[in-house]
């Protein structure tokens, strides 16, 4: 029987269904470990149970009202995320491509409300990926994803990332702000130094713009901080979240200073589903444990222990593999085989691993993973390294 689902994706065979922990199980019983986290979205793995709990009781008495009215999870959220970060308020929707369009919006309406309509282009930076609205990939300019999609939106320049020097001298009078990936992810796990993020930061004060982190796969813990700046010592004035915040749910938010904030009045952005009772739920939920006392600490134990583990790998298959990078467990290892080959062959091995640009295999577990776990995921990579061939 042909599929009515629009061919946008070439999925996998593999259809599961029940989860448990780093799990997935298939309908004929088929145990899969979970090392693809639904791309970085199910952050306390499946069937979690104070995720659920704070589910089912909210679906018990209200699935959906909209943002004409209060809605007090989305105010406790809201408020709690302020409180962990340098924001000062939160606008939610429900992806990624979503907070990152709220973003570049707020950034424009700043420079307008500060007197600077002529500012309205945004700097990006070369390997970046930002969604896949038409504003997104306009922003990003990946040539795969932009193919077809003529003419797109203007207002957007590209540096080559990690290089402030051309990044300053990209700056014009027409620049509003800078967006920017602390680590790219969806490039191939390539992650700014420290100083550059703090010199972006320099630079944008120094010519009046807004600093744009892009953190819906580096958030939220993803990375052993909560969020991925943090490392960095150093903030920006808008950050957009998605993926992880959620757990499984869709859910995405833009996260702005008071600075970057205050032009957005009423009527100036919104959304349908956005903040609704069940996201937040979820979001709350999520939130609960990566606050926990220790969580972001495992984090950080687990991502080291799975990157030594991997770099053993390197060392052992080198015409297999290349280098390892990535922090907290938002890990990548580049290779000399096809990653996509070597994929296919984990999954046939039980283990979903997930491509990336630049010819990377990222392992990104549910951020509850054990030593045991990552055991058996390395063990499966070393099996299907020796049986790969070298390019």
């Amino acid at each position: 029987m042909n599929s009515a689902v629009m061919t946008t994706y070439a999925p996998s065979d593999i259809a599961f269904d029940r989860g448990e922990g780093v799990y997935m199980f298939t309908e004929d019983g088929r145990r899969i470990l979970d090392f693809g986290s639904g791309i970085a979205v199910t952050s306390l793995g499946h069937s979690h149970p104070h995720l659920l709990a704070a589910l089912h009781a909210q679906v018990d008495k209200l699935l959906h009202y909209s943002n004409l009215y209060v809605i007090p999870e989305q105010e406790r959220m809201a408020r709690r995320l302020a409180d962990n970060s340098f924001a000062s308020s939160v606008f939610f929707c429900n992806s990624g491509a979503e907070a990152v369009e709220a973003g570049l919006k707020l950034v424009r309406r700043y420079q307008v409300e500060a007197g600077h309509p002529e500012k309205n282009r945004i700097i990006t930076c070369s390997g970046s990926f930002h969604g896949r609205t038409l504003a997104t990939i306009s922003a990003a300019k990946q040539e795969k994803h932009m193919q077809g999609f003529s003419p797109l939106l203007d207002g957007f320049d590209q540096v080559a990332f990690g290089n402030i020097n051309e990044m300053r001298a990209a700056i014009t009078d027409a620049t509003a702000g800078i967006l920017v990936e602390p680590i790219q992810g969806e490039g191939g796990i390539h992650y700014a130094e420290p100083d550059y993020l703090k010199r972006l930061r320099a630079t944008a004060d120094e010519f009046g713009l807004l600093l744009f982190f892009d953190e819906v796969q580096t958030g939220v813990g993803r990375t052993g901080k909560l969020f991925a700046y943090e490392w960095s010592d150093m903030e920006p004035d808008v950050m957009s979240l998605a993926k992880g915040l959620g757990g499984g749910i869709a859910v995405g938010a833009c996260l702005a200073n008071e600075r970057a904030s205050t032009g957005m009045a009423p009527g100036s952005h919104g959304s349908t589903f956005g903040g609704n009772p069940v996201a937040m739920a979820a979001a709350n939920a999520v939130l609960d444990v990566i606050l926990e006392d220790g969580f972001l600490g495992h984090v950080q134990a687990m991502g080291k222990y799975l990157k030594e583990r991997l770099a053993a790998l390197g060392e052992k298959h080198p015409k297999i593999l290349k280098d390892v990078r990535g922090e907290g467990l938002l890990v990548g290892i580049s290779c000399h085989a096809t990653n996509l080959d070597l994929v296919k062959a984990m999954e046939a091995e039980n283990v979903l691993v997930i491509p990336a640009g630049d010819n990377v295999v990222r392992f990104i577990p549910p951020l509850i993973v054990q030593q045991n776990e990552i055991d058996e995921a390395v063990e499966a990579f070393d099996k299907v390294c020796a049986a790969a061939q070298a390019p």
